[in-house]
């Protein structure tokens, strides 16, 4: 004679078994043990990683307008004007200087794709990735970010890491 089998609790139950028991979890105050496993976003804010692509960030003083980054983004999102202006000269009895002075510097974040391409190409260290990640806006339009903006999301941008043990280049190499 053959054993008798188990009742098969269907498939939903057991789900709505496994959701309740997670909801009742999330209810228990945090003291006690409980809590979600989720942060609950607008009410508490986590922390990004240290390296985390948030939005990107100009140092103004920095940026000579070659226009390498709008020319090597993908999506033509950057808008860059600038002017040529005279310098002193870097010697006593040199002849006066011109340099690129930066007039606009715009990111269009509804076109921007995030790759980052603009922050690796920049010879002058101009551009940073920040760790900023709420920067919504209701209209469309309102997402074209000049340089004022840029400029203060400057102010996010984590610290260098220190350089690992033996990455230092050795004297006398």
């Amino acid at each position: 004679m053959a054993a008798p089998k188990k009742p098969q609790v269907p498939g939903l139950l057991k789900g709505l078994g496994v959701t309740l028991n997670t909801m009742a979890q999330t209810l228990k105050p945090k003291k006690l043990g409980g809590g979600a496993a989720t942060v609950q976003y607008p009410h508490e804010k986590e922390t990004p990683p240290l390296r985390a692509r948030g939005v990107i960030a100009l140092r103004e003083d920095n940026c000579t307008s070659c226009m390498l980054c709008a020319r090597s983004c993908p999506d033509w999102c950057i808008y860059i004007e600038g002017h040529k202006e005279l310098a002193p000269p870097r010697r006593a009895g040199g002849a006066p200087r011109k340099v690129n002075k930066l007039d606009r510097f715009d990111i269009d974040y509804a076109l921007c794709m995030y790759c980052g391409i603009c922050v690796d190409v920049c010879p002058f260290d101009a551009l940073f990735w920040s760790p900023e990640y709420e920067y919504s806006e209701p209209k469309i339009a309102d997402l074209l970010h000049d340089k004022t903006k840029l400029g203060e999301w400057m102010e996010t941008v984590p610290e260098a890491p220190a350089l690992e043990a033996g990455a230092e280049k050795k004297k006398g190499k």
